[in-house]
């Protein structure tokens, strides 16, 4: 547990403390922007493979999530968000396999608290751009054909599941993943150090654990790919509900 709470390398004692952990998200960040101006610096038509890396995952973002959603009226507005949201998810996540960083950058709570709120924010502004305030707040507590009666019981409900839980849900499901996916690698390298040098009589069992280790940091990156996928399309999916004329 202590890798979540690493010392601090510079500023100690003041509110911008930096950390081995903030080190990986700087570092995810500049190799995002790094990779993105290299990849689009020269469009061809007939792209380069860098150029093809970056138009998959482009589209990937723009076909199986914005316009899948939001249709392409509504997914051309949001897709830059939807975009950014993806790629930076992804690279921060993939610090947690990178040597020497070994820890997401959105293994601690600042990063997924940030894009939760963002996705948060994103989805109250699709909603009262497209019906106002006061209409988007009633399509959003109140149902259309709730009995009248129950709907104090409804808009209590409606108002936690979708103004709590959604943006508690994002941020706890992208924070717990990575930092469960952390103390995984950590078991198994562990014991691969374990067997190796403490125990003579276990020394075989090293190469088993290390096996296992490199399989599950496998794992882990379609993990990392996944829950970038998981949280831009949930909040594409928040974003379409806040804009659809009934709930």
């Amino acid at each position: 547990m202590g890798d979540f709470f690493p010392p601090v390398l510079f500023l100690e004692g003041t509110p911008f403390a930096f950390t081995r952990i903030n080190l990986a998200q700087v570092i995810a960040t500049v190799v995002l922007i790094i990779v993105l101006l290299i990849g689009t610096r020269r469009l061809s038509v007939v792209p380069t493979r860098g150029q093809s890396l970056i138009e998959f995952f482009f589209g990937f973002v723009r076909d199986q999530i914005a316009f899948q959603v939001l249709g392409e009226r509504d997914g051309k507005r949001f897709l830059p968000l939807l975009t950014a949201m993806f790629m930076g998810i992804l690279f921060m996540n993939l610090t947690g396999v990178i040597p020497f960083i070994n820890i997401a950058g959105t293994a601690v709570a600042g990063v997924p608290i940030m894009l939760a709120v963002v996705s948060y924010i994103a989805f109250i502004y699709a909603g009262i751009k497209k019906h106002g305030g006061l209409k988007y707040l009633k399509l959003s507590l109140v149902p259309s054909g709730v009995p009248i009666y129950l709907v104090p019981i409804i808009a209590v409900v409606e108002l936690i599941s979708t103004f709590i839980a959604r943006p508690v849900s994002l941020f706890l499901r992208l924070l717990l993943n990575m930092m469960v996916g952390h103390m995984m690698l950590v078991l198994f390298f562990s014991a691969t150090h374990f067997f190796l040098l403490s125990m003579n009589w276990f020394t075989p069992l090293a190469a088993g654990t290390f096996a296992l280790s490199m399989a599950f940091t496998l794992f882990e990156i379609f993990v990392y790919l996944l829950q970038a996928y998981v949280f831009t399309i949930l909040t594409a999916v928040y974003i379409q509900l806040s804009v659809a004329d009934e709930h």
